[in-house]
């Protein structure tokens, strides 16, 4: 695992890498506030003067037209611009925001600070800066997408991956490097034909990647030795966040968030997994059932007390449950209908719970026997779903791929982030863009997955998987809030609380 000073990332849990850094690199200092979080500094009277570059002196502004945008990998969004500065979150290269001056000069910051909304500075020089045409604004103007599924279009390599290409190839320098590709593309519309439309509507290449341009990197993005017009091939084991498509000579292309040029005949674009949970209303409850076989069948009430089939269950639909259980294990459904017990993943209604289930105090309550998740303000349900934790089940967490168990609170909250395996094990990996990342205990995380959809199986390296719609939901609900243009937010006080358990 690659850690970086940046993240409080440890060698147990998903194999999260700590992403590049963004500029002015600092030490965390402890007892960071979240963004979205009320500020544990009073405001000042209205008569006080408010000293420039101090907490109360980065609350929330109306915008004046004047923004800014980041140039960084991660662009760092701090408390105040002294000295002990502690960081609320960052923003991801290509963001544009608002801004609100007088620049502040220091010794921290030759560029000045900046303040920003909801709250807090950015410094700008290497990771900021006032010029919204930057080359590196350009090419990311791509956002993630919030809310709903996926945040963007991925890709996993295929057999052969893929060369990460930092200028538009012409044909006879992708036959140089790959030998002939004429094919290629046509096997890849039939192979995905009706699935992707999105990622394969044929368009053109956007205006800056022509002339021979040659992309550059976010500053803090690992820049590897490059050809003369690409960087070697991807690992065999990536998965790749698109921001663009677009067809060149023949081939379709993409641009990922990392701004390398990948040809999509060389991997397998993501058919994001259409399972999701069940959001439950004001005065649903437990039991909930999940049908598990591929095909299971219904019962309805037949003549003299018999059941008889009335049709037919699809893979881990949803069943809402009345909690009542019939001879020959036959469970009775919300609607009236009967399912046996045998071809249901039951998360029950909890008869006794923790300390902290009061009132409308947020938590997350994760099984790892019943591979299941429930999200509870106090003690009523308002979510439940299929997730995959840690392979190794109830084993030692600290010695193999199981889920660490215990009562934790989300620490940091990532709108994507990069993952990777060990690479002495043989399966390593390098998963881009791992979307929706809740950290609740050193590498430990709750995310979204979009390499699998085997949801209600252990399968993980340590992490909570969820489903791509699941996770995005999951993500808005919990505490801390991310603001619209930021990509994380830390926290260290504040965080709704996970429960891992049995």
């Amino acid at each position: 695992m690659k850690a970086s000073a940046l993240v409080l990332l440890f060698a147990s849990g998903c194999l999260a890498r700590g992403e590049p850094p963004g500029a002015e690199e600092r030490p965390i200092a402890r007892g960071v506030v979240t963004a979205g979080a009320p500020d544990p500094t009073p405001l000042a009277p209205a008569s006080a003067r408010v000293s420039p570059g101090s907490i109360v002196d980065a609350l929330p502004f109306t915008p004046t037209g004047e923004r800014a945008a980041s140039v960084a990998w991660r662009t760092w969004i701090y408390t105040d611009v002294g000295p002990n500065r502690t960081r609320y979150g960052y923003l991801r290269a290509g963001a544009t925001f608002d801004v609100r001056g007088p620049a502040i000069e220091n010794d921290g910051c030759r560029g000045g600070w900046y303040r920003v909304n909801p709250r807090g500075f950015v410094c700008l020089g290497l990771g900021a800066t006032l010029d919204l045409a930057h080359p590196v604004v350009t090419a990311s103007s791509q956002r993630a997408t919030r809310g709903e599924g996926l945040p963007y279009l991925y890709a996993l390599s295929n057999e052969t991956p893929p060369l990460l290409y930092f200028r538009l190839p012409s044909a006879r320098e992708m036959r140089e490097s790959e030998g002939d590709v004429s094919s290629r593309t046509a096997i890849l519309r039939e192979r995905v034909r009706g699935s992707l439309d999105a990622l394969l509507t044929p368009q053109a290449p956007p205006d800056f990647l022509l002339g021979g341009f040659k992309l550059t990197k976010p500053h803090g993005v690992t820049q590897p030795l490059r050809f003369l017009y690409h960087a070697g091939a991807a690992n065999p084991e990536s998965g790749f966040a698109v921001g663009r498509t677009f067809d060149w000579e023949g081939r379709l292309f993409g641009l990922t968030t990392e701004l390398d040029l990948i040809a999509l005949d060389r991997t397998k674009p993501v058919v994001p997994s259409a399972f999701r949970g069940l959001a439950l209303a004001e005065g649903d409850d437990l039991p909930v059932g999940f049908s598990m076989p591929y095909v299971a069948v219904r019962y309805g009430a037949g003549p003299g007390g018999t059941m008889v089939p009335i049709g037919k269950l699809g893979r881990r639909e949803i069943v809402p449950l009345t909690g009542e259980r019939f001879p020959r294990g036959v469970m009775e459904a919300k609607d009236g209908t009967f399912v046996p017990e045998s071809t249901l993943r039951i998360v029950p209604r909890r008869t006794s719970f923790p300390s902290f289930a009061t009132g409308d105090r947020k938590w997350v309550d994760v099984s790892v026997k019943d591979q299941s998740l429930v999200a509870y303000v106090g003690r009523r349900p308002v979510y439940v779903t299929l997730v995959s934790t840690g392979r190794s089940g109830m084993a030692d967490p600290e010695k193999t791929d199981a889920t660490v168990r215990g009562s934790f609170m989300i620490y940091q909250k990532d709108v994507s982030s990069t993952m990777d395996g060990n690479e002495d094990r043989a399966d390593s990996f390098n998963l881009h863009d791992v979307p929706f990342v809740q950290y609740f205990h050193k590498g430990y995380a709750l995310h979204g997955t979009y390499w699998h959809d085997e949801f209600g199986k252990a399968r993980s390296h340590g992490c909570v998987n969820l489903a791509p719609a699941d996770a995005a939901w999951l993500f808005e609900w919990t505490d801390p809030t991310v603001p619209p243009e930021w990509h994380g937010v830390l926290n260290k006080e504040r965080g709704t609380v996970v429960l891992v358990r049995y």
